[in-house]
């Protein structure tokens, strides 16, 4: 009985992602205490945990579908890493962002694929197993990927120790999924562990929701200084993601559901990674960490609101000799 209630909590923090953590953020802004143990090792862990929980869901079989499409991972990881950063590079010349900012900004930008975009993939009709191959192959991409980025749109801004975040991503990234990858082999066909898998979705919502209350808490007055030309810059980029992710499809000829697909893969980046990073590695520029954590709550609010007007759209083509898709 206590294990239907808690695959009952998680399924509904699942389902309300964005409101969670978006309430944990304010809850945070006024009680800063609720969340003051999350520094530091203990923020790492706690990421940690998240790709963990995204490791137990990988099969052999979703990285055979590497090798099945290049043609289609070789497309989505170029749009992964140039069009986000990219253009988070062009927002902050263009809005002239703080430098802070700025460099936040882009580590989102160099991040990879968002761990809730399979999600949002499978609530919009899209092609489930691409996008699960996207965001394991940048995933995989990124402790190289992102630091040679990072030197080369955010080097001369800020001091990017490149060496220092390989490391970083590589613990807290490909360590804890290569681990929740072996659990997922060794006992994914056991009853017991496929039934506690379910209450793993909660447990990577409440650990991003720490994360971002963690950032909430040692930043609460750089939230009110930095805030508002973060969350607008972080809503472009974001929504330009989406638009260009998008226009790829349309451009290589992809059908509709990877259309969506390599849409919100793009969009939607893995904030929490990068608000890990710009606490360590960005220390004396705290706004850094600000815009990342706007992106933790803004991409899932987004993710869930694209997975929306993509079926919207769906509802409005229904008419007999239209297309399903958009």
């Amino acid at each position: 009985m206590t294990l239907k209630i808690l695959q009952a909590i998680s399924a509904w923090l699942a389902k309300w992602t964005p409101l969670f953590v978006g309430a944990v953020a304010v809850w945070t802004f006024f009680a800063p205490g609720t969340f003051s143990w999350v520094r530091g090792d203990t923020q790492t862990a706690i990421l940690g945990l998240i790709m963990l929980s995204m490791g137990m869901t990988l099969k052999a079989e979703d990285f055979r579908i590497l090798a099945r499409r290049p043609w289609d991972m070789l497309i989505g990881a170029l749009a992964q890493f140039t069009i986000m950063p990219l253009v988070a590079w062009s927002l902050v010349h263009v809005m002239g962002l703080p430098k802070a900012v700025g460099a936040g900004l882009i580590l989102v930008g160099c991040c990879p694929g968002g761990v809730s975009s399979n999600i949002m993939s499978f609530l919009c009709k899209g092609d489930v197993a691409f996008s699960v191959g996207m965001t394991s192959l940048s995933t995989l991409a990124a402790p190289v990927a992102t630091p040679l980025l990072m030197m080369w749109l955010a080097g001369e801004a800020v001091e990017v120790d490149a060496a220092g975040m390989f490391k970083s991503i590589l613990f807290v990234t490909i360590v804890p999924v290569a681990a929740g990858f072996g659990l997922n082999a060794l006992f994914g066909e056991k009853k017991g562990y496929r039934e506690a898998m379910k209450v793993m979705p909660g447990v990577a919502v409440m650990a991003l929701a720490a994360i971002v209350g963690g950032v909430v808490s040692a930043q609460g007055c750089n939230f009110a200084k930095a805030g508002a030309v973060a969350f607008a810059a972080v809503f472009l980029h974001n929504s330009l993601g989406y638009a260009l992710g998008y226009l790829t499809g349309v451009a290589v000829r992809f059908s509709a559901p990877k259309r969506r697909t390599i849409s919100i893969e793009v969009g939607m980046q893995n904030a929490g990674l990068a608000t890990v990073l710009a606490s360590r590695h960005f220390p004396l520029f705290p706004e850094a960490a600000v815009a990342a954590a706007v992106s933790c709550v803004w991409h899932s609010v987004s993710g869930a609101l694209m997975a929306g007007v993509f079926n919207f759209l769906d509802s409005l083509r229904r008419a007999p000799g239209s297309s399903k898709y958009t």
